[in-house]
């Protein structure tokens, strides 16, 4: 009999591919979510009859019992405040959701046999651009949210340390794919070329890796599969680097877009990291890097997503 999965963040946008990957692989899957947008149930509208909803508010302890009835084997812990921008003037939401949600959790399940928690790249901030990411660095998170993802990663580790349980600690790069929000770079991109509009960026000499959701999926499943990761805090990357100037580019050939791109269009952000490139040597190490998907081929899907389906979205 496979293993009890819990998905928090489920309905949200990686959250909802790992959740149809790991139905889709026979585990007994459930998902929390507050069902307060139409953009979320979207999502899983396609699956809903074949998992577990539990409606809840990892903020109060007082609903984790939801969960507890579950009796989850494995839990991947996604739910999270996830706008950088945002948090800066949502600051109190976006700390509360991602340091008391995780603790809540933390302290309030008792029968999981391992706790994987996806926290983010972001919480490298600026580093030296000549080096690679790697996971012993000293991280330096500079927005709030990043504070509350790197906070849920020490409280997590903490925890570990006190209950003797296992703990995996893995930190995606720039996840992109179907279904993401608009507020993400790439969709904003391909939403803007496909409506031919005027397109601003930077002077778009900031680097990213950019890893399709179908890729990253298959990575944490992996995680999850592997006795190797335990106690470990790892990077989670395929290997893309590409100026944001180079994106802007591909998108607009890849969509056939009449739009005019004007680069240096608009000013630098205060925070920007300039370079964001990962050590994937110890993933390498514990699974290999197999893709499943290259770059373009990711790029491709998601455009085409959009083009097709972007219209159930009201925030499109």
């Amino acid at each position: 009999m496979k293993s009890k999965i819990l998905v928090t963040g489920g309905s949200g946008f990686i959250g909802s591919h790992l959740v149809k990957s790991l139905v889709d692989q026979g585990y007994n899957v459930a998902v929390t979510t507050k069902y307060d947008s139409v953009y979320e149930n979207i999502r899983l509208f396609n699956i809903w009859q074949k998992i577990t909803i539990i409606e809840t508010d990892l903020r109060h302890s007082n609903t984790i019992s939801k969960i507890n009835n579950f009796k989850p084997d494995i839990i991947f812990h996604l739910a999270a405040y996830n706008d950088v921008q945002g948090s800066f003037s949502n600051y109190s939401e976006a700390l509360e959701s991602n340091i008391i949600g995780t603790s809540n959790l933390l302290e309030n399940l008792k029968t999981y046999k391992q706790f994987i928690y996806v926290s983010t790249s972001e919480i490298y901030g600026h580093q030296d651009n000549k080096k690679l990411f790697i996971e012993s660095m000293k991280a330096h998170p500079i927005s709030p949210y990043s504070i509350g993802k790197y906070s849920g990663e020490l409280y997590a580790q903490m925890h570990m340390h006190h209950m003797k349980k296992p703990i995996k600690i893995l930190r995606p790069f720039n996840v992109f794919g179907e279904s993401q929000s608009v507020k993400a770079v790439i969709p904003e991109l391909i939403k803007k070329f496909i409506d031919n509009k005027v397109v601003k960026i930077t002077k778009g000499n900031q680097t990213r890796e950019f890893n399709y959701v179908g890729n990253t999926v298959n990575f944490l499943i992996n995680a999850m599969k592997n006795q190797k990761f335990i106690n470990n805090i790892t990077n989670i990357s395929d290997g893309n680097e590409i100026s944001i100037k180079l994106l802007a580019t591909k998108i607009q050939k890849l969509t056939a877009s009449k739009s005019q791109l004007i680069i240096g269009g608009l000013p630098e952000r205060k925070t920007e990291i300039h370079r964001m490139k990962a050590s994937t040597a110890k993933m390498k190490n514990f699974i290999g890097s197999k893709k499943l998907f290259t770059f373009d081929d990711g790029l491709k899907k998601t455009i085409e997503w959009y083009k097709n389906e972007r219209n159930l979205f009201k925030n499109f």
